[in-house]
């Protein structure tokens, strides 16, 4: 059974960093890209960072130069460094992984204000 289970989420002030941690099981870890996601009140859930099985990062324009995705495969956990962040990275953060289907944690709460 495939489970993800994200912590790390907080209130931050702007400027500020946290970083959020999905601890992986149920599947083999280093055979998937993992993702994160976030979704804001009233707005769509939008794709923030990729790691792939080789390290290729991908990163959404609006947290580039700010934000790092990277990946323990021994401890099956992806992580997602956060700084200089802004308000508007207030959201839901979700951890994600495309295994045969698409399998979401329960979240962790971000928000970023003063």
């Amino acid at each position: 059974q495939v489970q993800l289970v994200e912590s790390g989420g907080g209130l931050v002030q702007p400027g500020g960093s946290l970083r959020l941690s999905c601890a992986a099981s149920g599947f083999t870890f280093s055979s998937y890209d993992m993702r994160w996601y976030r979704q804001a009140p009233g707005k769509e859930r939008e794709l923030v960072a990729v790691i792939s099985t080789r390290g290729t990062l991908h990163y959404a324009d609006s947290v580039k130069g700010r934000f790092t995705i990277s990946r323990d495969n021994a401890k099956n956990t992806v992580y997602l460094q956060m700084n200089s962040l802004k308000p508007e990275d207030t959201a839901v953060y979700y951890c994600n992984v495309r295994y045969y289907s698409d399998y979401w944690g329960q979240g962790t709460q971000v928000t970023v204000s003063s």
